[in-house]
């Protein structure tokens, strides 16, 4: 998941204060924008790892030397860098899936190519399996991040600084109920969003040696502070909850000339009845929504944050298509929801991902049974809609290739890597070139 750098903020303090109702007003605009789902987008997180010894640490100026290469190539996509080096590639909204999905390979095809020319390769890992957490950049952002998170343990570096994710965005949905409309697909995605864990983990290691998980960067989320990362409440409107959960949740910063602020346990909703230390805008609303982390956001559209990054060149390209199809397609949306409500059972009461069902994900995988019959399901409608919504035979085929070398054997590409890697990755092992991409 990315700590998502923020563009577009105005400097501290310098709009109108914001009233509570104003801010309830705003939230409920802009956070569900709805209509005839059409847009789909994607963010591509990827480790840097060195091409011939992908265990080695690459120091600094090598990073800063790749951060400036890609920096100069002309790309669609947006691009930032992590606080532990991570890049990140944020697709321009497209008409089409097909349309994201070509565009997306263009710029990777080009970021490739300028990371090979310093010895460098992105590694699709959901968590660097050999190095701990490093903090690279050094701004205001993240040193408030840091110190925030640091009051819940270490879980918040790590996350920081060594994870790496698939982040499908898709359009709210429509005004009107039914299997397009945004209440439905707001449940849709938290239910589909544990079969999506289970399916692509590939973080089954961590700092040179194995852990209980097989999405080890799903139980960083799940170990952060709990209100920041937790979806709302499941009782009220999608609206109304969204809401109300983005102004009861304390602000990680506030932004100052000097360093920024890091309050502990104050809410916005307190902020803007308080005024201390200064009354609130709505830049500083805009700004507390990209310091919460659940596992699905509404930004205008909806953003699915749960997926490991993946192996492969073309790795993303399958969680994208799945998840689009799953969504878009009238049909599957509908079959896809009947198929994974009772799960919602397994859930219970707890918020998503501290719940029973999102936890068994990052552990089990594909190995519990209820989520490997809800995967093959899912992998089954999505086959059946891509050719409706225009997806190539090449995407097609990536698909039905990953269902049956994981879903169809109860796999996922995390156990490849314990597979490949035994019990440990050793740090004194060089492991031929591309087998961790």
């Amino acid at each position: 998941m990315s700590p998502d750098t923020p563009g577009g903020h105005g400097p501290p303090g310098s709009d109108p204060p914001l009233g509570e109702g104003a801010a309830e007003d705003l939230l409920r605009g802009i956070c569900f924008k709805t209509g005839p789902p059409r847009i789909v987008g994607v963010e591509l997180e990827w480790l840097l790892h060195d091409r011939d010894h992908p265990h080695r640490l690459v120091p600094p100026h090598r990073l800063e030397a790749a951060a400036a290469a890609v920096r100069a190539l002309p790309l669609s996509a947006a691009l930032t860098f992590e606080p532990g080096g991570q890049l990140e590639l944020s697709s321009r909204p497209a008409d089409s899936l097909m349309a994201c999905v070509n565009d997306t390979a263009a710029d990777l095809v080009a970021v490739r190519a300028a990371l090979a020319r310093l010895d460098l390769a992105p590694a699709g890992l959901g968590v660097d399996p050999w190095q701990p957490p490093r903090r690279l950049l050094r701004e205001p952002r993240y040193d408030a991040m840091e110190t925030a998170l640091d009051r819940w343990g270490p879980a918040g570096r790590a996350m920081m600084c060594t994870t790496a994710s698939v982040q499908v965005c898709l359009d709210a949905g429509e005004e009107e109920p039914g299997p397009l409309g945004y209440g439905r697909r707001w449940q849709l995605a938290h239910l589909l969003g544990a079969v999506l864990v289970a399916a692509f983990a590939n973080s089954p290691f961590r700092q040179g040696g194995p852990t209980p998980w097989r999405s080890t960067r799903q139980s960083l989320w799940a170990d952060l502070d709990p209100l920041r990362t937790l979806a709302p409440a499941g009782l009220l409107p999608p609206r109304d909850g969204w809401t109300a959960h983005v102004l009861d949740t304390p602000v990680l910063c506030i932004r100052g000339e000097g360093p920024w602020a890091v309050p502990d346990g104050l809410t916005f909703r307190e902020w803007i009845r308080s005024g201390l230390p200064r009354r609130p805008g709505r830049a500083d609303l805009d700004y507390h929504i990209t310091t919460l982390f659940p596992p699905v956001r509404p930004r205008g559209h909806l953003e699915l944050r749960m997926i490991d990054a993946q192996p492969g060149e073309d790795g993303w390209i399958v969680p994208l298509a799945v998840t689009t199809a799953l969504f878009d397609d009238p049909e599957a949306a509908e079959t896809v929801y009947r198929t994974v409500k009772p799960l919602a059972e397994t859930a219970g009461a707890q918020a998503a991902p501290r719940n029973p069902l999102w936890a068994g994900a990052a552990r089990d995988g594909l190995t519990d049974p209820e989520l490997r019959a809800a995967a093959a399901v899912c992998f089954g409608l999505a086959l059946e809609a891509l050719p409706r919504l225009g997806a190539s035979r090449a995407v097609q085929d990536a698909v039905a290739d990953f269902h049956d070398r994981y879903v169809a054997r109860g796999r996922c590409p995390a156990d490849d890597l314990r597979d490949r890697l035994g019990t440990a990755p050793a740090h004194g092992t060089a492991h031929p070139k591309g087998t961790l991409s």
